[in-house]
């Protein structure tokens, strides 16, 4: 049977153990993998790796437009040249308004953008069949509620891949804003690239 001091000890080394832990958890990694390094030579760890990662982050503002769905890619790009910096890495672009959308689609056929403008019209209608009022929510105007629903159902971000300086979209995707008032409306947008430049 053990002694109270020896169980007293035991905990005290678990506890101060745990605490190590917690309070520097790249310590036991550093432990083990020091050997193999004296071994085999150095060896990028994940934390370097994790340090070699940047970051950019900056906003820009998109030109006035009414309603309607319009390709933005080159625009992207132009706004970003950050982006050729970059070996690998993820480009997200969140625009910062609750009324209109990005999305990534057909980046060709500008009449499949139409088409789309007009499906989010018969989902998010801004009166019904009568003329009647379907929203509460009107005192921005008649449009105003229908741009949220749409805003919604489309979203406010997209993630695009980068590789070798340049989006990594697939040959008929481009990047869309989606504009559902009426009237025109400066609408910023937050570009935040995370990666590995070359």
């Amino acid at each position: 049977m053990q002694s109270a001091t020896q169980i007293s000890a035991s905990s005290t080394i678990v506890i101060c153990l745990i605490l190590l832990l917690a309070l520097f958890p790249n310590l036991f990694h550093l432990i083990w993998s020091a050997p193999l390094a004296l071994i085999f030579g150095n060896y990028p760890s994940e934390t370097d790796t994790f340090n070699s990662m940047t970051w950019t982050q900056k906003q820009f503002t998109l030109q006035p437009k009414s309603r309607g769905s319009y390709l933005i890619t080159d625009q992207v790009v132009q706004a970003l040249p950050e982006i050729r910096n970059y070996k690998v890495g993820l480009l997200n672009l969140f625009i910062q308004h609750t009324s209109c959308a990005l999305s990534l689609n057909e980046n060709f056929d500008s009449d499949v953008r139409e088409d789309m403008s007009d499906a989010l019209d018969r989902i998010a209608p801004e009166e019904g069949p009568k003329g009647e009022a379907l929203y509460r929510h009107d005192a921005e105007g008649l449009d105003d509620m229908p741009a949220h629903i749409k805003s919604a159902l489309v979203g406010a971000s997209v993630t695009i891949p980068i590789k070798d300086g340049k989006l990594a979209t697939g040959t008929w995707q481009g990047i869309w804003y989606l504009e559902f008032r009426a009237s025109k409306h400066s609408r910023r947008v937050m570009a935040t690239i995370q990666g590995e430049k070359s």
